[in-house]
């Protein structure tokens, strides 16, 4: 076979691969949908038991049992099947890394919408039932099952990145933090454990409050993090030393975005730092995952979208900010970081 034929085949195969990645997809959301990994945190079971507890058919089950253990999710031995290497702490629900939270929302939410895509496309229309903007999130506040569900997701991620927040930037002079828009407060609660001098804050919509206070006690930093309720697009915002802005201005169209960092810059005190943490998109945009990202945001939300680090460089510069660096987190989301500085 000659040079070009070989690579022809090389892209061809390149392309299947990727035709078919939703097989994989789709296995890893049905495992933790139907309580597979749950199961056998429990212990070993051959296929038969798994089909009785989970009432599944074993027409199906044996290659999907077998296709989790071609995937490194299952071990099998002796005609029982075990959890694979990590996966008690990364899909079982009591793991200190678990992520079957954001793979539920993903087969609920994101993957019906990306079946839409073509159709967003041609109308620009976002394909899910999720609101944007301040009343959105209120409305989603109202169904505690749902909110139990999105901060699940949410944590999935940030708990790694706080560990490389504590680390991209030195923090020595710095005493406090607010997190814009942190939720539950799982961010600013690493953030204080990681660097003991600091003082955390969390500002985010009032119904948010009792599952703040509920996460702090869970964690043991309910002396160290203080909430704050309020609509960040409107009311006051703690002063602080240090405001952080992170997976949030995704959500929203640039005139929010604007007006946000802008008021970060009255709250912030003189000689503080602005970080802003999202899936950056490169400035040459060519890095697949992060435009992947932006159009999830877009067919999930008819404001979202990522941006570029030259924009947010933009944002923060528009603001009086002077701009310091971008680091790259090297996280579940390839997040990058914005930092900025408020001159003394």
């Amino acid at each position: 076979m000659g040079d070009n034929a070989q690579r022809t085949e090389q892209a061809a195969r390149r392309i299947m691969r990727m035709n078919a990645a939703y097989f994989q997809s789709k296995v890893l959301q049905s495992a933790v949908e139907l309580g597979v990994f749950e199961m056998l945190a429990a212990g070993p079971a051959t296929a038969g038991e798994i089909c009785e507890e989970l009432s599944l058919h074993p027409r199906l089950t044996g290659d999907f049992l077998d296709a989790l253990v071609g995937l490194d999710l299952l071990d099998r031995a002796d005609g029982h099947y075990t959890l694979a290497g990590e996966m008690a702490d990364l899909l079982v629900a009591s793991g200190g890394f678990y992520l079957g939270g954001s793979v539920a929302s993903h087969a609920r939410k994101h993957f019906r919408a990306w079946g839409e895509l073509t159709a967003a496309l041609r109308d620009g229309e976002a394909k899910s039932d999720i609101k944007g903007g301040t009343d959105g999130f209120m409305r989603l506040y109202q169904n505690p099952e749902a909110v139990a569900r999105l901060m699940d997701h949410m944590d999935t991620f940030n708990r790694f990145v706080a560990p490389k927040l504590a680390v991209c930037m030195d923090w020595s002079g710095y005493r406090s933090f607010v997190d814009i828009g942190g939720a539950r407060g799982n961010v600013a609660s690493l953030l204080v454990q990681a660097l003991p001098g600091l003082t955390g804050h969390v500002f985010d919509l009032p119904p948010v409050e009792p599952l703040f206070h509920e996460h702090m006690a869970k964690h043991g930093t309910a002396d160290r993090v203080r909430f704050h309720g309020g609509d960040f697009l409107v009311d006051a915002l703690p002063e602080t030393d240090v405001a952080i802005i992170g997976h949030v201005l995704h959500d929203w169209p640039h005139e929010y975005r604007q007006k946000l960092i802008d008021r970060t810059y009255e709250a912030i005190r003189p000689g503080g730092a602005l970080l802003v943490y999202d899936p950056m998109i490169d400035n040459d945009r060519r890095e697949a995952d992060a435009l992947l990202q932006s159009l999830n945001c877009r067919v999930l939300s008819s404001g979202g979208s990522e941006y570029t680090v030259d924009e947010a460089r933009s944002l923060v510069e528009h603001a009086g900010y002077r701009y310091d660096t971008v680091v790259e987190l090297a996280n579940l989301n390839n997040d990058r970081v914005v930092i900025a500085r408020k001159d003394a």
